[in-house]
């Protein structure tokens, strides 16, 4: 079987979305997370399916990769990650509830929400996010499609901008590193440090 042609669509549907993301968005939404970082505030973040992957991933990278060999770290935190937390949930309460619970007695003013749905029409998703917003803490989503309802209650966006899942959460993970190897460099740099990494081989 011969793919060659569905293989090159992908790969120039990903291009075209690539090279129309608003650079001044994910400029702002740095600028976001990294005053809740000198802050000392903590960044939620979250998704269904695909999306959760994407919020443990960030995890990781921010945790880590952004603060590597420094002293202060990014306090990052997945409610997408606790499986017995989230089926507890569900199967007492409501699927529904899942991410608005965590956030609870939690979530503060200074911290950040960071909200992920490709269709941003998630209910647990767009629950939890009129949640933060009720208590004044700022939100941060990231959507594809036309942005749904998420895209409205965000105070930022990172969106991207094609009706399709796939495309959208590979975008989703671009922004991620992108955001995450240009806060290594700045945080590595700011604190006298090389931004070299020490891989074992």
């Amino acid at each position: 079987m011969d793919f060659k042609q569905q293989i090159s669509h992908y790969i120039s549907l990903e291009e075209k979305v690539l090279k129309s993301l608003k650079v001044d968005e994910i400029n702002e939404t740095m600028n976001a997370l990294l005053r809740c970082y000198e802050s000392g505030g903590t960044v939620y973040t979250f998704g269904n399916g695909g999306s959760a992957s994407t919020a443990s991933h960030m995890v990781c990278d921010f945790g880590k990769g952004t603060c590597y060999d420094l002293e202060k770290k990014f306090h990052f935190v997945c409610l997408s990650d606790n499986t017995p937390t989230i089926t507890a949930i569900a199967n007492d309460d409501s699927y529904e509830n899942i991410f608005v619970y965590q956030l609870k007695d939690r979530l503060t003013p200074n911290d950040l929400v960071l909200a992920i749905s490709g269709s941003g029409n998630s209910h647990n998703i767009v629950k939890a996010v009129k949640y933060a917003k009720e208590i004044g803490a700022k939100v941060i989503g990231m959507t594809g499609y036309n942005g749904g309802k998420l895209m409205g209650l965000s105070d930022y966006h990172l969106h991207a901008p094609i009706d399709d899942m796939q495309i959208t959460e590979d975008i989703h993970i671009v922004m991620n590193h992108l955001m995450m190897k240009i806060f290594w460099r700045y945080l590595s740099e700011l604190n006298g440090k090389e931004a070299v990494y020490k891989i074992n081989q």
